[in-house]
């Protein structure tokens, strides 16, 4: 079968677009493509858009250049095909409708004797900038674009998005983490060393993947004075018996959460599976992430309110100590109404830890540090020791109001220690 020379030049783009930038440049000579691969991705003022071969052949000449401003009826690709092809710039193409309301009348209903073909417009009213061919998968899937976060040109949806949000819910269904990452031999820019994921650490992927793409995450920032605290708690200390646990600033915290929980139930609760009602728990389960070898694990201390500061230090110890020699139980790890991450013997400033389903919220402390802070009504500045915490929530449940409530009573609880008028 004989072979024929065509040209892909730029068809009507709609909306009164006449003329756009070049992008990117999908191809190169010598190429072969196959019908609906895209040539060039273009961007306007109004919209962002691929613009597909209508042919199967190889690329014989590349007319356009990257950063280009090119027009309707403009030459951009020559391309060698067979002579019969499946469709012709001159056949039948219907353009591909977004969102009827904001089309031109006369596109509405395009007729199938139309010689120009109208290339797809993403309208950035629409929110969703995707190719023809991923838009008819993702309409033959059933999947909605607008779900997705797009890796193109100002927010394009490109093919491997779209393969990767599908392989995303795949995973999710069948309780696995998935990598987006594409296969990619590194070893070819140097040394590499390959190392199995452990059992822990792929179970905590998972879940963690689940609980960011589910939950709608906010964190909120604030820092409080543990002068007081930390002088507290030496002073306990100085005092234990010989062999006593020494008390850390995690039993003081875990307290102060619970007393704030206590005022803001909403904190403390989970959504049913209907996700219709909430379930305010009257208990007060503390999980707390523990760093082992194998990966990052919470166990959880339970009934937090009714135990001493001495008894929540001698817990913590043998609970991580559990976790450390890999003897934690489901018993252990489950029941928790509200997590703390404790990062203050590490180091950084602020993080946004990622809530721990069913729960609704959770506490990332960071390292403490000395600062100098000035009293407005004194008109002085002392030395103090501040600590830096994050409050992460989900927020179908809980607004910005309510989490700077609750990080200002939490910070006031720490700093006055009014837990412990009620501790034993």
């Amino acid at each position: 079968m004989s072979k024929k020379l065509k040209d892909i030049i730029l068809p009507d783009l709609g909306e009164g677009i006449d003329g756009a930038e070049v992008s990117e440049i999908s191809v190169s000579t010598g190429d072969i493509v196959k019908e609906g691969d895209t040539i060039v991705v273009l961007e306007s003022d109004k919209a962002s858009m691929e613009i597909p071969s209508d042919f199967d052949g190889e690329i014989k000449e590349v007319s356009i250049a990257t950063g280009e401003e090119v027009h309707i009826g403009q030459l951009l690709a020559k391309i060698e095909c067979e002579e019969v092809v499946k469709k012709d710039l001159q056949l039948d193409t219907e353009p591909e409708i977004t969102n009827q309301e904001d089309s031109p009348k006369e596109d509405r209903q395009p007729s199938k004797a139309s010689k120009t073909p109208v290339a797809k417009a993403h309208h950035s009213n629409d929110n969703v900038f995707a190719s023809p061919g991923v838009r008819r998968l993702a309409r033959e899937l059933d999947i909605s674009l607008s779900h997705i976060a797009g890796t193109g040109q100002k927010g394009r949806i490109t093919k491997d998005d779209l393969n990767n949000h599908i392989k995303s819910q795949i995973a999710s269904q069948r309780g696995t983490a998935v990598s987006i990452n594409k296969e990619i031999d590194f070893s070819k820019w140097g040394k590499i060393e390959e190392i199995k994921l452990s059992k822990i650490k792929k179970i905590t992927g998972q879940r963690l993947q689940q609980a960011w793409q589910s939950i709608p995450h906010v964190t909120q920032f604030d820092k409080a004075d543990i002068t007081k605290l930390d002088q507290t708690r030496r002073t306990m200390n100085n005092d234990l018996p010989e062999g006593k646990t020494k008390v850390t600033f995690l039993p003081f915290l875990m307290k102060a959460a619970v007393e704030t929980l206590k005022t803001m139930p909403d904190f403390n609760s989970s959504m049913n599976h209907s996700a219709e009602t909430l379930i305010i728990k009257k208990y007060f389960n503390i999980g707390i992430a523990v760093d082992t070898p194998t990966g990052l694990v919470v166990p959880v201390i339970r009934n937090v309110d009714q135990k001493s500061i001495d008894e929540l230090s001698l817990e913590l110890v043998e609970i991580s100590q559990k976790a450390r020699s890999k003897k934690l139980t489901p018993e252990d790890m489950n029941g928790g109404t509200f997590t703390i991450s404790s990062l203050g013997g590490i180091g950084g400033t602020y993080f946004t830890p990622i809530i721990n389903p069913p729960e609704v919220a959770i506490l990332g402390v960071s390292k403490s540090r000395w600062e100098k802070i000035y009293n407005h009504t004194e008109k002085s500045s002392s030395a103090a020791y501040v600590m830096p915490f994050s409050l992460s929530f989900d927020h179908r449940i809980i607004d910005g109001a309510a989490a700077a409530k609750f990080t200002g009573d939490f910070g006031k609880s720490v700093e006055t220690l009014s837990f412990l008028e009620n501790s034993k």
